[in-house]
């Protein structure tokens, strides 16, 4: 079930939450909580954003910086496996002649 539905049905009960609860089969705590966020945010705040990448302009300077420390990192570990790709190349190369 969405929570939106579980939040609309719980205010159509007069904020019976434990009632919500047992229907949905979810906790007491939980339906509270997503009627206070919906009361707060609206049907946005209900949005599950656990996993979600920030957009660069949300980042602190200090999140910016490891995010590109980070590119820099896998960056640098693309060209170290190439380097080793070539140097394997022209042994093999050297070996023929």
């Amino acid at each position: 079930m969405k929570r939106i539905q579980i939040v609309l049905e719980c205010l159509n009960n007069g904020k019976n939450y434990q009632r919500t609860a047992e229907i949905f089969e979810v906790s007491y705590q939980q339906v509270y909580q997503w009627v206070k966020k919906y009361e707060v945010g609206g049907e946005e705040a209900l949005k599950d954003k656990r996993g979600r990448k920030k957009e660069e302009a949300e980042l602190s300077p200090v999140e910016k910086m490891k995010l590109e420390m980070k590119r820099l990192e896998r960056e640098n570990e693309r060209l170290r496996a190439e380097n080793l790709f070539l140097k394997k190349l022209e042994e093999i190369e050297r070996r023929r002649k």
